[in-house]
């Protein structure tokens, strides 16, 4: 039995008629944007991988270089090289789509080594250095990109909740709805004809009777 009340008679009718109508275009747009946002998700995964792999590449040569610098000049070389480098400054870019705001890009910038700074002790800490910095855009845009990524993510499970809620609740009750609101109406109008013709029938009855 549906759960759905309406007004008797074409009142309520009208009214469910327009409340399905609302349910299935609502359903309809509801799907659409679902699709777009299945498609904007996996462009996402798609820039997570490739900002992942940049990532991961970046790091392994720029552990190989540090490495070297190591085995060539020792710790304290390190220490001495990092110690002129000043903090990254990363800020993500936020856009809106489909109603959802989201990390677009980042912005990651890795100060350069000031000019009175003593260089690295030796080439191959210099490499480390230049590669690290890409490690570190790298991973500044594999981060917003996995943001978005389950900002998207959790946008497409509550469009697809929403769509199957019309789907499979709100647009068969009103159906029913309806139906039981038409065949209720088609019965009262069955019923106005019959008490019309009857009340018809006496009336011509009765004509005779009065003279």
């Amino acid at each position: 039995m549906s759960t759905f009340r309406a007004p008797p008679g074409r009142a309520g009718r009208l009214r469910l008629r327009h409340g399905l109508d609302i349910a299935e275009r609502g359903a309809d747009l509801l799907e659409q944007k679902l699709r777009i946002l299945r498609a904007e998700h996996q462009r996402l995964q798609r820039a997570e991988e490739a900002a992942t792999r940049a990532w991961h590449e970046w790091l392994r040569e720029a552990e190989a270089w540090l490495l070297r610098g190591l085995l060539l000049s020792g710790e304290g070389a390190l220490e001495a090289a990092a110690e002129a480098l000043d903090p990254t400054d990363v800020k993500a870019h936020w856009a809106g789509f489909m109603g959802v705001r989201y990390p677009t890009n980042v912005s990651c910038t890795v100060p350069d080594r000031s000019p009175t700074a003593a260089a690295p002790a030796n080439t191959a800490l210099v490499h480390a250095e230049a590669a690290y910095r890409e490690a570190v855009r790298a991973a500044a845009e594999h981060a917003a990109a996995a943001a978005a990524i389950r900002i998207i993510g959790a946008e497409v499970l509550s469009t697809r909740q929403r769509v199957r809620a019309l789907q499979r609740h709100w647009i068969p009750n009103l159906r029913e709805a309806l139906t039981h609101a038409e065949l209720a109406l088609e019965q009262s109008e069955h019923e106005d004809a019959v008490r019309r013709r009857w009340a018809s029938s006496v009336l011509r009855e009765e004509r005779p009777r009065s003279r």
